[in-house]
C-alpha cells in the first residue's frame, strides 16, 4: 500500500477534519430519531425497548443497532446526561450535537478498514483502479450529504457492507463474509434487498463444490447455517423468549405506509406519478376516466396511501413481485457462474431492482446500489459507462435533503468537484473493453454527463433568480426527479446489457 499516495487513512485524516467544520450544519429529524434512541436504549430495559413510543420517532432498527445505540449512550452520558432523558425531545445542546456527529465519523472507521482490505486483495495489476474505486467511496458525497449533515450511520453499515464482499472473494473466508452479512442484517433490515444475492452464493460457492453442484459439501453447510443461526438468534431471541417477535415485526415493517417516499427519488414509481400528474389535464381528450378523490393528493411520498388520478393503482403486491422478478434474473447467472465479480454484479443488480421496484422507496437507498457497483465500475469501460449516468444520477438526487440556503453552496460544490474529479479520473485510467461497446448506452452515458451541471445550477441558483424565493418551487424538483430517474433507470439497463454478456 506504500505506492498509493495519499494513503486512504491520510484522506480520511482530511476529510474528518473537513466533516468536523460541518458540525454545526443543518441536521434533519434523524439527528432527533438517534437522539431519542439513545435515550430508549440507555434509560429503559431491553424488553421495552420496542413498546417506547412516547416520541413519534420509535426504535424502528433491528435488535444489533439498538445494541450499538446502547453502547453509544453509554459514553454519551459523559457528554450530555440531558440528551439520554426520554421525555427531552427533540434536545439538541451543542454537547448533544458535537457527540453524535463525533461518533457518525468515529464508527466510518469500519469503512475505512474494508476499503484497505479490498484495495490489499487486489491484484498488483488493479491496485490502481481498486485503490481509486475505494477512494471514491471514501470521499462519496452521498455519505457526507446523508451521515455528515442530514445524519445517519450509513458509512459503518456499509463498512460491514463491503468488509463482507471482500471476504466472499476467497474460499477460505467464504464462512466470515456470510457471517458479517447476517449481523449487518440484525443492524439495518434493509440489506434484505441483497440477501438473495447472498444466498445463491453462498450456496452454490461455498455449500457445493463450485465446479459441481452433485458434490455438497456438508461441512460447510453446517457451519455456516450454525453461524448465521447463531447471529439471528443473538439478535432476536431474547425478544422471541420475551414474545415480541410481532411487536419487532410491526416496527420494523411498517406497510401501511405509502408507495413513495419522496416523490424526487428517482425510480420507477416516481416516473409513475409524474406520469399520472401529467396525464390529468389530458385525460378529458384522451377519453381516460378520472379519480376525482385523488386529485388533491400532489404531495406525493408522505406517510399514507399514495392515489393515482388516471393510472391504476400500485399494491405491495404488484412491488414484491416486481422486485421479485427483476432480482432473480441476475441470480440465475449468479447461480451458474458462481465467481467474486459476478456475485458483486447480481448485488448491484438486486440494489436496482429494490431501488426502482421497491415499496415506500428512499432516495437514500441509491447508496445499496452505487457502493457495490463502485467495486467493479473500473473493471473496463462498458462497466465505466453504466456506472457514470448512476454516479451522477444518484448524487443529485440526494439534494432535495438539504433544502437551507446554509447548505447549498456545500452540496453543490463538493458534489461537482467529485463528480468532476472522480469520474475524469476513472475515465482515464480505466481499461479498453475485451468486447465491443455499446455505442446508444455509451453516448447515453456522455450526454446525461453533460446535462447534469447546468442543470444544477439551474435548479439550485438560476430559477430562484428568474422567479424569485417561493415561486413555481416544484419545477426545480420535477426537473431533478425527471432527470435522476432517467440516469438511474438508463444506467440500470445499460448494467443488465453488460452484465448478461460479460
Amino acid at each position: 500500500m506504500a505506492e498509493l499516495y495519499p494513503s486512504l487513512a491520510q484522506c480520511a485524516i482530511v476529510s474528518a477534519a473537513f466533516k468536523i467544520l460541518l458540525f454545526p450544519t443543518y441536521k434533519s429529524t434523524d439527528f432527533e430519531v438517534h437522539r431519542n434512541w439513545l435515550a430508549i436504549t440507555h434509560s429503559l430495559p431491553a424488553k421495552e425497548w420496542y413498546y417506547e413510543k412516547t416520541s413519534e420517532w420509535t426504535l424502528d432498527y433491528p435488535p444489533f443497532f439498538a445494541a450499538f445505540e446502547w453502547v453509544l449512550s453509554q459514553a454519551a452520558r459523559f457528554a450530555d446526561p440531558d440528551m439520554l432523558n426520554v421525555k427531552n425531545l427533540r434536545y439538541d445542546s451543542w454537547q448533544t450535537v458535537y457527540f453524535q456527529r463525533t461518533t457518525v465519523i468515529i464508527s466510518e472507521l469500519v469503512l475505512l478498514y474494508a476499503l484497505q482490505r479490498f484495495v490489499k486483495a487486489a491484484s498488483h495489476a488493479n491496485k490502481q483502479l481498486a485503490y481509486a474505486a475505494a477512494l471514491s467511496i471514501l470521499l462519496s458525497p452521498g455519505l457526507l450529504i446523508i451521515d455528515h449533515i442530514h445524519f445517519q450511520y450509513n458509512g459503518f453499515l456499509y463498512g460491514l457492507l463491503v468488509l463482507s464482499m471482500v471476504l466472499a472473494r476467497k474460499q477460505s473466508t467464504l464462512l466470515y463474509s456470510g457471517i458479517i452479512f447476517a449481523a449487518l442484517l440484525c443492524l439495518k433490515h434493509i440489506y434484505l434487498y441483497l440477501a438473495l444475492a447472498y444466498f445463491v452464493y453462498l450456496l452454490r460457492a461455498y455449500c457445493f463444490d463450485p465446479k459441481s453442484i452433485l458434490r455438497p459439501k456438508f461441512g460447510n453447510s453446517f457451519k455456516l447455517g450454525l453461524g448465521v443461526l447463531g447471529v439471528f438468534g443473538i439478535a432476536f431471541g431474547p425478544f422471541a423468549y420475551w414474545n415480541q417477535l410481532l411487536q419487532l415485526r410491526d416496527r420494523l415493517f411498517p406497510f401501511s405506509r405509502g408507495l413513495c417516499h419522496a416523490y424526487w427519488a428517482p425510480n420507477i414509481w416516481a416516473m409513475y406519478s409524474f406520469t399520472d400528474r401529467v396525464l390529468i389535464p389530458l385525460a378529458p381528450r384522451l377519453g381516460l376516466p378520472v379519480n376525482r378523490d385523488a386529485l388533491g393528493s400532489v404531495t406525493r411520498g408522505l406517510v399514507g396511501d399514495t392515489s393515482f388520478a388516471v393510472l391504476p393503482e400500485v399494491k405491495k403486491e404488484h412491488t414484491f413481485l416486481l422486485t421479485f422478478i427483476f432480482q432473480l434474473l441476475p441470480l440465475v447467472k449468479l447461480w451458474l457462474r458462481p465467481d467474486w465479480e459476478t456475485f458483486v454484479g447480481a448485488i448491484t443488480l438486486c440494489g436496482y431492482a429494490s431501488f426502482l421496484f421497491g415499496w415506500h422507496v428512499h432516495e437514500k437507498a441509491v447508496l445499496l446500489i452505487i457502493i457495490p457497483f463502485s467495486l467493479i465500475a473500473l473493471k473496463d469501460r462498458r462497466y465505466f459507462s453504466a456506472f457514470r449516468p448512476l454516479a451522477v444520477a444518484g448524487h443529485v438526487s440526494l439534494f432535495p435533503l438539504l433544502f437551507t440556503a446554509a447548505e447549498f453552496p456545500i452540496k453543490t460544490v463538493y458534489t461537482v468537484m467529485w463528480l468532476v474529479l472522480f469520474l475524469f479520473a476513472f475515465d482515464r485510467i480505466t481499461p479498453v473493453p475485451e468486447r465491443p461497446r455499446i455505442f446508444v448506452f455509451d453516448r447515453f452515458s456522455f450526454l446525461y454527463l453533460t446535462v447534469a451541471i447546468p442543470l444544477i445550477v439551474y435548479c439550485s441558483l438560476v430559477h430562484q433568480l428568474i422567479f424569485g424565493w417561493g415561486r413555481y418551487e416544484f419545477l426545480p424538483l420535477m426537473f431533478m426527479s425527471s432527470y435522476s430517474a432517467l440516469g438511474v433507470v438508463g444506467s440500470w439497463v445499460g448494467f443488465m446489457v453488460v452484465y448478461f454478456t460479460a
